[in-house]
């Protein structure tokens, strides 16, 4: 079974239009696992609502909001997870009906997958957010005007999906295309390393210490692109106070290795 481990943090409206998409998959051989880094209580209030329309399980895990934790977090649902391998996803991003599909198609022993995203505006953003409920077809069937019109970045890779081969793997490290929102390894990896390092608090790089770790342990990245793309909701950037000291952190990682 696939574990898909949703970071969220305060942002109901985007999170709901998340887990709609997840309820609309084609392959619903998975479990839900919030990893919520303290949000308020209309979080909870929204994943008790639905719940019960659900038909793969959502196990929430909350922790205390006393600054950006989400490496904490996500080692806690690396925990309970029961699937043997992980999904990572932001609360802030949208799936395709086809999303855990191919995760399962590309999912290979000893290798681990970064998967891409498709960068939504803030006016496309804040029209979806006004919708009701996730609409799979309307949102497809406007998919052309959206790339004219600058609202997404990509076109193709969403409408063109590719299969498995040796041309999606990756012969050495690489901090490119390295996304949290979007990868996947096995359990048996991920604990193999402790997770996540949760030293490295604050915004940025948490995702490519747990690649670099991974891929020094001798597990193999492999791309998911024009296959597992989400589309990522727009939002302010983050404050990024911590960035440069978790980028430094890292590269000492990379260095010691490379000596």
């Amino acid at each position: 079974m696939i574990s898909v481990l949703l970071a969220t943090y305060n942002w109901p409206q985007a999170l709901k239009l998340c887990l709609e998409s997840l309820n609309q998959q084609t392959d619903q051989n998975f479990e839900i696992i919030i990893a919520d880094d303290g949000s308020k209580e209309d979080t909870k209030a929204l994943i008790e609502a639905m719940r019960p329309s659900f038909a793969v399980p959502i196990t929430h895990l909350w922790q205390e909001d006393i600054g950006f934790r989400k490496t904490r977090i996500l080692n806690q649902a690396i925990a309970v997870a029961k699937g043997n391998y992980l999904v990572f996803l932001d609360g802030d991003c949208i799936v395709q009906s086809d999303f855990i599909a191919k995760h399962r198609e590309l999912a290979q022993p000893g290798f681990l997958l970064t998967g891409s995203r498709v960068i939504l505006n803030e006016a496309l953003t804040k029209s979806l957010l006004f919708w009701p409920h996730w609409d799979t077809k309307r949102f497809f069937n406007s998919l052309l005007s959206y790339r004219l019109s600058g609202g997404i970045n990509k076109y193709l890779p969403i409408k063109i999906k590719l299969g498995d081969g040796s041309w999606r793997h990756y012969k050495k490290f690489v901090w490119r295309r390295i996304k949290g929102c979007n990868m996947a390894c096995w359990k048996a990896d991920a604990l193999a390393i402790q997770g996540f390092d949760e030293s490295m608090t604050g915004w940025g790089h948490e995702d490519a210490d747990f690649i670099f770790r991974l891929q020094q342990n001798g597990i193999i990245r492999k791309s998911g692109a024009w296959a597992t793309e989400v589309f990522h909701l727009f939002h302010h950037i983050h404050d990024q106070s911590h960035a440069a000291e978790n980028a430094r952190h890292v590269r000492e990682k990379i260095l010691a290795k490379t000596r």
